[in-house]
């Protein structure tokens, strides 16, 4: 039985964002329970491989993401580099990672479900011919049988799928696989260079990406997020929140109302026409507990609420609840953590 995985790999400067490292260990815990809890290495047919797409030159900054996929037990890694896909399009990116899975011939292609892995997912399993299952929290077994775990119904519910068809791609939600596995000595691995041909008649040609930051953290991967709904009151009310979420070494995050009232912009936004995220805490302050908002936020591990009314839907959901004046609060618990 052969499982050849291939990892579409993206990058944060020079490191690899946290959800393709939870792709690596979801592409080998796949692996381990389709074996039956065997061994996972190439002598046993599984083999994990990594792609980087990257305008950077080949040499040293690409060093330290080819080490975390190495120390991560992935096999061998290619290179797609090229100056066009510096600001790459949907239509570009997708042409680098087709030159991949040609040499590759994967059985399974693996994406975070980014905006890059929403985007590019589907035209790879068209190419491919193979099913697509996004949005993934969980690889689970039942009677034997290998299933994808992900959320339907803005979060209410949950359904498991599996592939009918010989290969397949997946997107991983960010912050849901457990990366537990042990880290493996890195071997000196060195990326397989692999040519990048230009499409010769684009659809469409990037011209700019705006990257707005979130605290400290990107706000789809962050630990911990400080989020502010209406109860902010303007864009100054924020400025508390930015401080706690600084002193915890998280992200900001917002309710649509706030967006939408100009207090923030819609980068923040997280609800069912938002980000979706899971972190290990999420604060929510001001924020009143609209089930659209509560669709994006409401697998989070811990929930904390902060609100002066005390019949706010948010504290239906919520495992800690304080009632009281956020400003007067979220001030007080930045004063605590940076003693």
């Amino acid at each position: 039985m052969t499982n050849r995985s291939l990892i579409i790999a993206e990058l944060t400067g020079n490191s690899l964002r946290k959800v393709t490292l939870e792709a690596v260990c979801a592409a080998k815990r796949y692996w381990i329970n389709r074996n039956g809890g065997g061994v996972h290495d190439q002598e046993e047919g599984a083999k994990v491989e990594a792609v980087i797409i990257s305008s950077l030159p080949e040499g040293k900054e690409l060093d330290e993401a080819v080490e975390q996929l190495a120390a991560y037990g992935v096999h061998h890694v290619y290179a797609v580099l090229h100056p066009e896909l510096e600001l790459p399009s949907s239509e570009s990116y997708t042409q680098a990672i087709r030159s991949v899975v040609d040499l590759a011939q994967p059985d399974f292609v693996w994406f975070g479900h980014t905006s890059i892995g929403r985007d590019a997912a589907p035209a790879v399993a068209e190419y491919i011919q193979a099913g697509l299952i996004a949005d993934v929290v969980a690889v689970v077994e039942n009677d034997g049988e290998l299933l994808f775990q992900r959320p339907i119904y803005a979060g209410k519910a949950l359904e498991y799928r599996t592939f009918t068809s010989p290969r397949g791609v997946i997107t991983i939600r960010p912050n849901n696989i457990t990366m537990d596995l042990p880290l493996e000595k890195p071997p000196s691995l060195r990326p397989e260079l692999v040519p990048y041909i230009p499409i010769a008649s684009p659809r469409i040609r990037m011209i700019n990406v705006a990257r707005k930051k979130t605290g400290n953290s990107d706000l789809s991967e962050a630990s911990i997020i400080v989020s502010g709904g209406r109860g902010v009151k303007s864009s100054e009310g924020f400025k508390p929140l930015e401080e706690l979420a600084a002193a915890l070494n998280g992200a900001v995050g917002a309710s649509r109302g706030a967006c939408d009232a100009g207090y923030c912009d819609y980068s923040l936004q997280i609800g069912q026409t938002g980000k979706v995220v899971t972190p290990d805490v999420y604060i929510a302050c001001g924020i009143s507990g609209a089930i659209q908002h509560l669709a994006g936020m409401s697998s989070s591990r811990m929930i904390i609420a902060i609100n002066k009314d005390p019949e706010a839907a948010i504290f239906q959901i919520a495992d800690y609840g304080i009632v009281g004046d956020l400003f007067e609060v979220v001030p007080a618990l930045t004063a605590l953590l940076n003693k």
